[in-house]
């Protein structure tokens, strides 16, 4: 009476449903190119016990010179390989042997190829034919761009780590629909497929469309490559924007290895928070401005070069200051006390006035960007209890410390300049298509219409133009009369409370052309050899410059 109960254990046992993977979607450029792509891998093997005595006498020779001439290697051809491979399939039948591996890893071409072979010809039920598939991801441009192309990777445990574009938009788009096939049990943990079809074949996932532009990542790539060689740096990132969409059109992120050389390490432009130093200022007078605590005229006096304030100094790196000069003059030349004393003597008796500022155009908020591992911005408010504010945190913030920000971050305020005031998200996906079919199209999204008033951005694009065309400018030495760029340079101290560990971080934000912007851009190196150099001019400035000119 138990029976009907024990034949359906046997059968539940000995007969499994096995999942088959969808072909994950692709993803391409923006110019069409193909930057991850799943590409199906096979194994065949041979169930031995399969074949009728006749045919397995009838074809096994064939079938290893087959095989043979398919690898046809000098190490095949040296041992004699279909006359081992054919013992060994004969003794594998003795042995009763119902899952011998005759290739693995061949791609759908080799594939049709093998599964012609007489014998295997005959299919699964006359020849013992057993397929087996699964997916390859692959990257047609190497390491070009592979942090933020990204992956989507299940360990054994089934914990699914999703890193960039790919990781960001797998599960609505890219990762498809699985299949399943029946296998039966065959003894050893080995498992054959019973049909020789899928009982559900697995629906492909949709191709995603990214904004990168090949042309100008190759770029980018290249002339960040190169100065991180130069000044034997660290790590360094650059980004470029398309300013009135926010389309990211390239993105590098190089580190290096023990061994020196450069490779996508880590997704630093969108996850390293970092005190941004002088590019900063460009923020801080936004605020002074707008708020008509100060204008480009007003004469500040940079103090011979050193302020102090509660025993801490502030210092310009030219040695005696600038002496008196107009808010224009201090941050064309970056001067540091300069623009202290007009963020200082603005706000003092108010602080909380200058972090609202901050907050008018949306630094504190984070980009909510789709692709997971967003730093986030740090600004210290006298209203909130923690350690952050202090006696110098007001005077510390004009000059860029006490204050982090990503690069990404920095990026979407100067592209806001470039672009008229409108702040806009930065964006990595262009469309979804199915084949030749349109899905779904993303458009631009707007943070603010208008970050602070068109007075104020006119004014800023005027001293960011001056940083570059004017003689005393911090990065005059990029100025090339065949073409113009705008923006700021900053050199940041990097653990310096510890002076055996003092370091730099090198920066260049801005956007070209300087009058009617087509482009943002920063570029971002961490601790250059400080023997070769590390003012931002001369170390992130000509990888902005190799970029707008080509």
């Amino acid at each position: 009476w138990r029976g009907d109960k024990y034949r359906s254990l046997a059968v539940k046992r000995s007969i499994k449903d096995f999942s088959i993977p969808a072909n994950r979607g692709n993803i391409y450029s923006h110019d069409g190119n193909l930057l991850a792509t799943s590409v199906p891998k096979y194994d065949i093997r041979i169930d031995l016990l399969t074949p009728s005595n006749k045919n397995f006498q009838i074809h096994v020779q064939a079938l290893s010179d087959s095989i043979s001439n398919f690898f046809n290697s000098d190490y095949a051809r040296s041992i004699d390989f279909s006359a081992e491979l054919q013992k060994n399939l004969r003794n594998a039948r003795k042995n009763k042997n119902r899952y011998f591996l005759l290739a693995r890893n061949l791609d759908y071409s080799e594939f049709l190829r093998f599964r012609s072979f007489p014998l295997l010809n005959l299919g699964a039920y006359k020849g013992g034919l057993i397929v087996e598939q699964s997916t390859k991801r692959e990257y047609p441009l190497g390491s070009i761009a592979r942090r933020t192309i990204g992956y989507e990777k299940t360990d054994h445990n089934g914990k699914i780590t999703c890193v960039g574009i790919d990781g960001a938009f797998g599960k609505k788009y890219l990762r498809g629909i699985d299949g399943n096939r029946l296998k039966q049990s065959i003894g050893n943990g080995k498992w054959k497929p019973i049909e020789d079809y899928n009982q559900n074949d697995p629906q492909d996932g949709f191709d995603l469309y990214t904004t990168i532009d090949i042309n100008i990542q190759d770029i980018a790539h290249h002339a960040l490559l190169e100065q991180l060689e130069l000044y034997k740096a660290d790590h360094g990132s650059v980004i470029v924007m398309e300013t009135s969409t926010g389309e990211i059109r390239a993105i590098s992120n190089l580190g290096r290895n023990s061994k020196g050389y450069y490779y996508e390490r880590l997704n630093y432009a969108i996850a390293e928070s970092q005190e941004p130093g002088s590019t900063f200022k460009l923020m801080a007078l936004a605020v002074a401005l707008d708020d008509n605590k100060v204008d480009t005229t007003t004469i500040v006096d940079t103090k011979n070069g050193i302020l102090t304030f509660y025993n801490k100094k502030v210092k310009d790196s030219k040695k005696g200051g600038y002496g008196k000069i107009s808010v224009g003059e201090a941050f064309e030349v970056s001067s540091n006390t300069g623009l202290v004393s007009a963020i200082y003597n603005s706000y003092k008796h108010k602080p909380s006035a200058f972090v609202d500022g901050l907050y008018r155009m949306n630094l504190n908020d984070p980009l909510m960007l789709p692709i997971k591992g967003e730093g986030k911005s740090t600004i210290p408010d006298p209203r909130i209890k923690n350690n952050l504010w202090s006696g110098i945190a007001l005077q510390w913030m004009a000059f860029g410390y006490g204050v982090e920000f990503t690069p990404i971050q920095i990026l979407t305020f100067y592209n806001a300049i470039a672009n008229g005031g409108k702040m806009v998200k930065p964006r990595f996906k262009d469309k979804v298509k199915s084949i030749d079919k349109t899905v779904e199209v993303f458009n631009t999204e707007v943070i603010n219409p208008q970050i602070c008033k068109p007075e104020t951005i006119q004014k800023l694009r005027a001293l960011l133009k001056n940083v570059v065309e004017k003689p005393n400018g911090t990065a005059h030495g990029l100025y090339s009369e065949n073409f113009s760029m705008s923006g700021k340079t900053g050199t940041c101290q990097k653990n310096y409370v510890d002076k055996d560990q003092l370091n730099y971080i090198s920066t260049f934000a801005g956007y070209f052309p300087s009058d009617s912007p087509k482009y943002s851009c920063i570029v971002v190196i961490h601790e250059p050899d400080k023997n070769l150099g590390y003012y931002g001019a001369d170390v992130s400035g000509p990888v902005f410059k190799k970029i707008a000119k080509k």
